[in-house]
């Protein structure tokens, strides 16, 4: 009896989403194009860190070859990119990497997926508000602060702000005024700002470009050290830099160490375009749109950021670029200072843009979640402008508490973590889900050109005759060299296991390669882990894979998605022992939300109550039910609706 309520509790924690993808009804507005969510995702991601980062990196770790260092971060991200852009095809419903966990690897995953998310978007807003703040103030002289500092001083020093920011609340305020008031109005404003911060970063790369020049990337120490002899790039003025600063010299001063260190840091610099894969209730025609404003997004965003780091390096020795405020400061170099008022207003802007960013998606996870019963369900209220009125009106009062209260800088790590861990699920959920068996199905192919559909009419039937579990038994000849074209019950299973197992290893792998040095154990424990990780990835790729046609799918698998699970968990492994510990607070109060209230009153509980049979995944093959996809088989109600639909769509 004990050993059958374990496992009751069990299913509970891991049962599934059933999605029914075909429903044009959505309680959301669908009212956004491809456009829109390009502009949301390059407004996002391409924030103030253009205008900080690039100078930062440059000076302290990778030198001129920052462009190195963003261009290996692009391509990090855009692993992680791909993935949400499948999962955009397959999944095109509100609640990004919270839904795709909650369809493939259950409740349990999803709930933590998403109450990380939260707590990342909620302080993404609060810090990105006072940094609008503190910018604004600066440009006026600073009146607002001293004025907060005089007369409302907090002193609580490690736990409060030295002062509330009343600025940054009323920042916070006007926007979730105008994301209750209407999505395409939001859209249009985000457009806006995101045209002025392109169209100013255009001119700097161009001016920087007209005035550089390259022989900033061939610097020598030696000139450096000794300017009285031959160099004419340093300012007579400028006191001289100490010897650790200046490295090696040359286009890449630090070694391609610095290049991977300055990486790592870049890399964050693309977080934000997930807000993308948040809105699929709301584009026109979601399949299309999420893939395409994703790709296109982070690909602009890389050559924003190549071409800024390019310009900023050859206009001005890496060596004296400002930490703080690189570009002010290099324009001043090159005897160009009205083009601060420039880079004053493209800050705006980005901060603008990175503040909708942020604060977009916040109001749609925790809508999701309490349309699912996992969250308080009055969160789930619609306005009658298809506006999620009640949820944006509770991010925003989140968000303006700790930009009122809260200095921030101990808690934006935090913001990594939920993030990173999207990231990871995701390409984890990817890789699971292409070697799961399933049925083809119109609903499945939603994302298809009509033409596709007919040509998967008539090439899908005669695979519905295999019956895994039949024809098949474990056999090592079998995992390594499956006799089925299709994936089965035996091949899925397999996935799942070297998954799981994977996760765990490249979890162990992260934390002796951060922690344990160079230690010949440690070394000898790495190779180990490697070449088992190498064996899983090895016997992943000989299993059958889906041939289910969608709009977009992740390339190079099983390789990619298992790269990208191991840049993020390596990235999560780097954060201080606070950051954890702050995180496994917030972790203790969402799993005092979802044991109290969230598991009792889910949606698919109460389905799973009422129909005892969807148990079965509300899919009855002639074999065992076990063999059905993690997906419940979501995609394959109301088949003929769909052609319909996405016709209308197209």
């Amino acid at each position: 009896m004990a050993l059958q309520k374990l496992l009751g509790f069990g299913k509970q924690l891991l049962r599934v989403k059933v999605v029914n993808c075909n429903s044009e009804e959505s309680r959301l507005s669908r009212c956004l194009n491809t456009m829109d969510l390009v502009a949301l995702g390059v407004g996002s991601t391409l924030g103030a860190g253009v205008y900080v980062l690039a100078g930062a990196v440059a000076r302290e770790n990778a030198g001129p070859a920052i462009v190195l260092s963003f261009l290996i971060a692009a391509l990090a991200s855009v692993l992680a990119g791909l993935c949400y852009a499948e999962f955009g095809a397959r999944v095109p419903k509100t609640g990004s990497a919270y839904l795709y966990s909650y369809v493939t690897v259950g409740e349990l995953w999803a709930f933590i997926t998403g109450w990380n998310l939260i707590l990342s978007y909620v302080i993404g807003t609060s810090s990105v508000a006072r940094a609008w703040s503190a910018t604004f103030d600066e440009l006026i002289g600073k009146h607002i602060e001293l004025f907060c500092r005089q007369h409302m001083a907090m002193k609580a020093p490690g736990i409060l702000a030295e002062y509330p920011d009343m600025f940054a609340v009323v920042i916070i305020i006007t926007l979730t005024g105008l994301l209750a008031f209407g999505v395409k109005e939001s859209a249009m404003v985000n457009k806006v700002f995101t045209c002025i911060n392109v169209l100013v970063l255009l001119f700097m790369v161009v001016s920087g470009l007209v005035k550089g020049t390259l022989k900033n990337w061939q610097l020598d120490p030696d000139t450096i050290l000794h300017p009285n002899l031959t160099n004419t790039s340093l300012n007579s003025s400028e006191p001289l830099p100490p010897v650790e600063s200046v490295g090696q010299g040359g286009f890449m001063p630090f070694g391609f160490t610095g290049v991977l260190s300055g990486a790592a840091t870049c890399f964050y610099a693309f977080v934000g375009f997930d807000c993308i894969a948040t809105t699929g209730e709301e584009v026109k025609n979601p399949q299309r749109a999420i893939p395409i404003g994703i790709v296109a997004s982070l690909l602009i965003c890389f050559v924003a950021y190549f071409g800024v780091s390019a310009a900023l390096t050859m206009m001005m020795p890496y060596y004296l670029l400002d930490k703080n405020s690189p570009l002010p400061v290099a324009f001043t170099y090159v005897g160009w200072e009205g083009a601060t008022y420039a880079v004053a207003v493209g800050s705006l802007c980005a901060l603008s843009t990175s503040l909708l960013g942020s604060m977009f998606p916040l109001p749609r996870i925790i809508f999701a979640m309490a349309r699912d019963g996992l969250l308080f369900s009055f969160l789930s209220r619609v306005s009658q402008r298809k506006t999620p009125i009640v949820s944006t009106m509770a991010a925003g009062v989140m968000s303006a508490i700790m930009a009122f209260l809260f200095d921030l800088k101990d808690l934006v790590d935090l913001m990594s973590i939920g993030t990173l861990l999207a990231y990871t699920l995701v390409a984890a959920c990817v890789l699971v889900l292409r070697y799961q068996p399933e049925q083809p199905s119109l609903a499945y192919q939603m994302a298809n050109s009509q033409e596709e559909v007919e040509l998967s009419e008539g090439i899908s039937a005669p695979s519905m005759g295999i019956l895994p579990g039949v024809e098949e038994r474990f056999s090592l000849g079998n995992l390594l060299s499956p006799s089925n074209t299709e994936p089965s019950t035996l091949s899925g299973f397999a996935v799942n296991v070297c998954a799981s197992l994977m996760g765990l290893l490249i979890l162990v792998f992260s934390v002796l390669a951060v922690q344990g040095g160079f230690a010949v154990w440690n070394m000898v424990a790495l190779s180990l882990i490697f070449l088992i990780c190498m064996l899983l990835t090895f016997i992943v790729w000989r299993q059958p894979e889906s041939r289910t046609m969608l709009s977009f799918k992740v390339p190079f698998l099983p390789f990619l998605p298992v790269v990208s699970m191991f840049v993020n968990v390596y990235l999560m492994m780097q954060l201080d022992r606070g950051t954890w510990i702050r995180f496994a607070i917030w972790m203790a109060l969402g799993f005092l939300i979802y044991f109290g209230y969230g598991i009792h009153h889910s949606t698919e509980a109460a389905l799973h109550r009422s129909s005892p049979e969807m148990e079965m995944d509300g899919y009855k093959p002639a074999h065992n039910g076990d063999s059905v996809s993690p997906e419940k088989e979501a995609f394959l109600l109301n088949g003929t609706g769909a052609r319909g639909e996405d016709d209308g769509e197209l």
